[in-house]
C-alpha cells in the first residue's frame, strides 16, 4: 500500500518535468516504476509504455545501463545545474559546496554506468 501510494507520488513529481524544462522526469518514474515493481505491475508497465521515457527506464531498472544519448543529456544537464549552483550560491561557499558535491556524485554515479550496446 505505502509503495503504491510512493508510487504514484513520484509519478505526479515526475509529470511536473514533462512541463516544468528544469524538473526532471525520468528520475522520478525510475523511483515510480520501482515502487510499482510489486505493488502495482500494470502501473509500472504503463510507464514502460510511454514512447520516449518507457524505454529508457526499463532498460535502466532491468539492465542497469543507460543509453550514450541518455548518459550525455543528464551530465550535460548536470553541467548546467553546476553552473547555475554556482552563480546562485556565489558566496554561500558551505551551501555551493554542498551543491556542487552532490551534482558531482550524481555524474559520477552516471559516468559509471555501462552503456547499452549501439
Amino acid at each position: 500500500m505505502i509503495a503504491r501510494l510512493l508510487g504514484f507520488l513520484f509519478l505526479a513529481l515526475g509529470a511536473i518535468g514533462i512541463f516544468l524544462p528544469v524538473w526532471p522526469t525520468t528520475v522520478f518514474w525510475i523511483v515510480a516504476a520501482l515502487c510499482f515493481a510489486r505493488s502495482s505491475p500494470a502501473m509500472r508497465d504503463w510507464i514502460y509504455a510511454r514512447p520516449k521515457l518507457g524505454p529508457p527506464i526499463q532498460q535502466f531498472i532491468e539492465r542497469g545501463t543507460l543509453s550514450r544519448t541518455s548518459k550525455t543529456g543528464a551530465l550535460v544537464g548536470m553541467t548546467i545545474a553546476s553552473g547555475i549552483s554556482g552563480f546562485l550560491l556565489w558566496g554561500r561557499w558551505g551551501w555551493m559546496a554542498l551543491a556542487l558535491g552532490l551534482i558531482l556524485c550524481g555524474a559520477a554515479y552516471v559516468a559509471s554506468r555501462p552503456s547499452e550496446p549501439v
